[in-house]
């Protein structure tokens, strides 16, 4: 395939109105979309790739409230599923662990400050109840779960009416 004088100038025009190399090639025909950006990059057409990157910068500095918005209904969130009354650590080494202890890892295992949360377990898990919240997340639903309505989601209910 060879670029002729029209395709080149088809090119400039539909990459300058923000069209996908996957279209341009489409609408161009006869030719791949890696064929359109190699073309685009000798043409030095890549000011495109700037405008998107700097779109995306200012959707992210817009998204920042509702990213500190998260973080703290996160946090009220967890308030909510540790009374006052939580237990607190008791830092054991790998020896130290039983059935009944939470085996929750805090630190590197090459640090010397290494330990094993300790905290009694829930019953049929190898965590306690802080770190089952950690461990046992539905598939897709990591944070998103946390901030609807404020509400304590089911897949959480369940664990704490079991623990």
């Amino acid at each position: 395939m060879s670029w002729t004088e029209e395709k080149v100038n088809k090119l400039k025009e539909l990459w300058g109105k923000g069209k996908t190399a996957s279209q341009i090639a489409e609408i161009i025909g006869g030719i791949s979309r890696n064929a359109v950006i190699g073309k685009a990059h000798r043409l030095n057409l890549s000011s495109k790739l700037k405008s998107r990157s700097f779109q995306s910068k200012n959707i992210s500095s817009s998204n920042s409230q509702n990213i500190q918005n998260k973080k703290l209904s996160r946090s009220r969130f967890k308030s909510l599923l540790i009374d006052n009354n939580f237990e607190p650590e008791n830092p054991k080494q790998l020896e130290e662990l039983d059935d009944n202890s939470c085996k929750w890892p805090i630190g590197h295992p090459d640090e010397s400050t290494f330990y094993f949360c300790g905290r009694n377990s829930l019953k049929d898990f190898s965590y306690c109840k802080l770190h089952l919240l950690y461990a046992f997340q539905p598939k897709g639903k990591k944070d998103d779960s946390l901030d609807k309505n404020e509400e304590v989601p089911k897949f959480i209910e369940k664990k704490i009416k079991s623990a």
